[in-house]
């Protein structure tokens, strides 16, 4: 019964894992516009959303956009900014309300 409960902990933390592994940005790291952020294809286990957030003090801070993206590879996914004046932005994929993947951006004025 050990060795059965041990299988089955093993086959769900490598499920998990390549769960994960298929919720990704495809962006570069830095981008040159402070009211449109360009993700490129972003892929997602589930419909979801990217939200960009302010991380101009390495945390976190106001929601400046979103937008919505279905199950699979979506290409072309770009999200208007709310005005800031933030030199860094931090992406974040929400698949079945959890964060799966997260990118911080560096904008160049």
């Amino acid at each position: 019964m050990t060795k059965l409960l041990s299988s089955l902990a093993i086959g769900l933390l490598l499920t998990a894992g390549a769960a994960s592994a298929s919720n990704t940005f495809a962006l570069g790291s830095a981008q040159d516009s402070q009211t449109l952020i360009e993700l490129g294809t972003v892929v997602a286990d589930g419909n979801g959303v990217v939200r960009v957030y302010d991380y101009r003090t390495g945390e976190e801070g106001r929601l400046l956009g979103s937008a919505g993206v279905k199950a699979g590879a979506n290409t072309n996914v770009k999200v208007s900014l709310a005005p800031s004046y933030t030199d860094e932005v931090l992406a974040v994929l929400v698949v079945d309300g959890q964060a799966v993947a997260r990118q911080i951006i560096r904008i160049d004025n």
